[in-house]
């Protein structure tokens, strides 16, 4: 299609998208107070919702000025619809992009989003599960004499912060597999990166968790760690794969493949048909010697 078509089909897909948002995102305005309390569910909260000056034992969840209530309340709904919305803008995207792709190209499209989904909801899983124990932590580090007044909206910001440090850290490993399908790394190269690797993951993971526990780091980095050695055992097996299929696909660009110098049997020479003669010319003279209007030479 002309460019014109591409934009036009492109501004289309993205409209059914953003509709879609939108319609989610008006429903779940209407369940906005259960999806604020499923969120600050993590924080340990204060008995009868009174404070107490015993250190970082508890919290009040509280809204700290006019507009919080509702600007909380529109960033839960619009949240609530691009995660819910996700199947229709993401279909309406692969939809615009897959007719430009090869058919081994969609193969391995299918197999990424097969894979990356599973693992963004595990991180996902895994950050709400912690988060509960790293407010402790965090909040146990308040002196002795002082309450914790939680805004909602600082609440909304640290859950959706974490759950996308840890669903994106997740998808590290596919992201190896993807570049060793492709031929960019191999898993020997990967498994000798493993020391640098992992003093990279625990670095990472304390430098991306907002909390300043070391529960926080491990929990983050541990499974990173174990996917990326999973992530190296399937690299090294589709290596080997790929050297029987074809031998010289691991070789350099500057290097030669080993030629095989051993004779072959070729049999009785005389058993050797010989190619056959061009057919004998009809005459002598030279107009004789004309093929089709051609000379024979020629």
């Amino acid at each position: 299609m002309p460019l014109a078509e591409h934009l036009r089909e492109l501004r289309n897909r993205l409209a059914k998208g953003m509709l879609a948002i939108t319609i989610v995102a008006i429903a779940a305005a209407f369940y906005s107070e259960e999806l604020m309390k499923f969120l600050a569910s993590p924080v340990p909260r204060c008995p009868d919702g009174g404070l107490q000056s015993k250190g970082g034992e508890c919290a009040v969840v509280a809204y700290t000025d006019l507009l919080s209530p509702f600007t909380t309340t529109v960033k839960v709904s619009v949240m609530a619809g691009v995660i819910i919305a996700s199947p229709v803008w993401l279909y309406q995207l692969w939809a615009f992009i897959a007719p430009g792709l090869h058919k081994n190209e969609r193969k391995y499209t299918y197999a990424f989003v097969a894979a990356a989904v599973p693992l963004f909801a595990g991180g996902a899983w895994l950050a709400y599960v912690i988060m509960p124990i790293s407010m402790r932590v965090l909040l146990g580090i308040t002196p002795d004499g002082s309450a914790n007044i939680l805004p909602m909206d600082k609440i909304l910001d640290f859950t959706v912060r974490m759950v996308l440090v840890f669903g994106t850290a997740f998808e590290l490993p596919l992201l190896l597999i993807m570049l060793n399908l492709t031929g960019m790394v191999t898993g020997k190269r990967m498994a000798g990166w493993w020391r640098g690797v992992v003093m990279g993951v625990f670095i990472f993971g304390a430098v991306a968790t907002p909390t300043t526990d070391p529960f926080g780091m491990i929990a983050l980095a541990g499974p990173i760690v174990v996917l990326y050695f999973i992530a190296v055992g399937f690299s090294l097996l589709n290596d080997k794969r790929r050297a029987r299929r074809d031998p010289d696909a691991e070789l350099d660009d500057d290097e030669a493949s080993e030629l095989d110098l051993t004779p072959e049997d070729i049999g009785d020479m005389e058993a050797v048909s010989a190619p056959k003669a061009l057919p004998e010319q009809a005459g002598t003279g030279r107009a004789d010697h004309r093929v089709n209007g051609f000379d024979d030479v020629t």
